[in-house]
């Protein structure tokens, strides 16, 4: 398992939280995902032979928050 964090462009709302954990933490291959509202950051756990760090950035960007590289 791998644990990485990844910076957001700042969130505005608690309910970003919510919509955030829930798509990434269903994704094959991550066991947990966690966002740090006030750094504005997403601490995910997650198995990196199922699963890429740019996948889950690529999905956090889906659903419309900028993920800065």
């Amino acid at each position: 398992m791998e644990t990485i964090k990844l910076q957001l462009e700042p969130l505005t709302c608690p309910s970003c939280i919510k919509k955030i954990e829930s798509k990434v933490g269903k994704m094959e291959g991550v066991e947990e995902a966690r966002v740090l509202f006030n750094s504005s950051k997403v601490k995910t756990t997650f198995d990196s032979g199922r699963v890429t760090k740019e996948q889950i950035a690529e999905t956090i960007e889906k659903l419309g928050y900028q993920v800065k590289h």
